[in-house]
């Protein structure tokens, strides 16, 4: 480890992925890349939090079967949610016979997820791990805005959260070239902001700290990349990201944004574009890794982000601190 970076002398391949996207997600200019979409988000089951829990059993189920495996020949599984206690990821787990480490990193969860388990196999700890997550944009706003049934007006920096769920297959045996060489540890950063609905703008400090630590750790340059995906900036978190990046002499001009990709922002009416645990989830684990398995992306810097409050936080009047996680993957022959 370097600084605050994993290097991975021996790769760790990225073996199978799997994705449940929501009716709205399956409007988006990314749906030819979901394996699974859905026409009703509540799942015929009596509250959108029990059918974020669905997704997540729904997807880890897809991904065992995509590759071809029972349960019991995973030596464990990272998962998270946005959910109180991440009882989505909680209550899916009950249903499966796999070794459990349940996370939480906000919409950053995914990365640590990936880092993590690279780690495990890494190590010698592990030879197969999966790294799931699940958002749901009526259990998001439920819980850290208003419920949908009061009608609030969104802010034009809000967000849309993401219904869905993705899941990664991480085997230290498998043929694949996807491999994922580095993961760099993002620390939390707090600009004193309160804004509940402007989570891109609290987020992109942490991004661009993660970023400057990252190319220090490993002597790169954004030019190494094919592209850098930051997670659920959005339209003005993004904005900010290139504008503070550029003061520091970093042009980003291989930059995209897992929360701009996944909807069309004005006709589908996201307001600044799309968040959640999950705007990562389905972006890498769909349109990310089919472009790296076709040979149209190389070598890509995932960058995940998230903003790390609560509703007690925040109605405590705290501010909002977010964090970024960075991991490397590259196709290596």
């Amino acid at each position: 480890m370097k600084n605050q970076t994993v290097l991975f002398r021996s790769p760790v391949p990225v073996a199978e992925t799997a994705t449940i996207a929501g009716p709205k997600e399956k409007e988006g200019p990314l749906h030819a890349y979901f394996h699974y979409t859905l026409e009703d988000d509540l799942l015929k089951q009596d509250s959108h939090e029990h059918a974020e829990i669905r997704l997540h059993v729904g997807v880890l189920k897809q991904l065992l079967n995509r590759a071809k495996l029972s349960p019991q020949e995973i030596d464990c599984a990272f998962a998270g949610d946005l959910l109180d206690e991440i009882i989505g990821s909680n209550f899916a787990m009950r249903e499966l016979d796999i070794p459990f480490f349940g996370i939480y990193n906000a919409c950053a969860t995914f990365g640590e997820s990936l880092i993590l388990g690279s780690c495990m196999i890494e190590g010698g700890f592990a030879e197969r791990v999966t790294c799931s997550v699940t958002s749901h944009f009526a259990t998001a706003e439920r819980q850290y805005r208003y419920p949908l049934e009061l009608g609030c007006q969104r802010t034009p920096l809000s967000q849309w959260t993401v219904t869905g769920a993705g899941a990664t297959l991480l085997d230290k045996n498998a043929t694949s070239k996807i491999k994922i060489t580095s993961g760099t540890i993002g620390k939390v950063v707090d600009y004193g902001i309160k804004d509940a609905n402007d989570m891109g703008c609290v987020m992109a400090p942490a991004a661009l700290s993660t970023l400057r630590t990252h190319l220090q750790d490993t002597g790169r340059t954004v030019d190494y990349y094919d592209k850098i995906f930051t997670g659920d900036l959005g339209y003005s978190g993004s904005l900010l990201l290139q504008k503070k990046a550029s003061e520091t002499g970093i042009i980003l001009h291989n930059h995209e944004d897992c929360g701009n990709l996944i909807y069309n922002r004005i006709a589908q009416n996201v307001e600044s574009g799309g968040s959640g645990a999950c705007c990562c989830g389905l972006v890498f684990n769909g349109y990310i890794y089919d472009q790296l398995q076709k040979g149209r992306l190389k070598k890509v810097l995932l960058m995940p982000t998230g903003a790390l409050l609560s509703k007690t936080s925040s109605l405590q009047g705290e501010s909002i601190p977010a964090i970024c996680h960075a991991v490397s993957v590259e196709v290596i022959e």
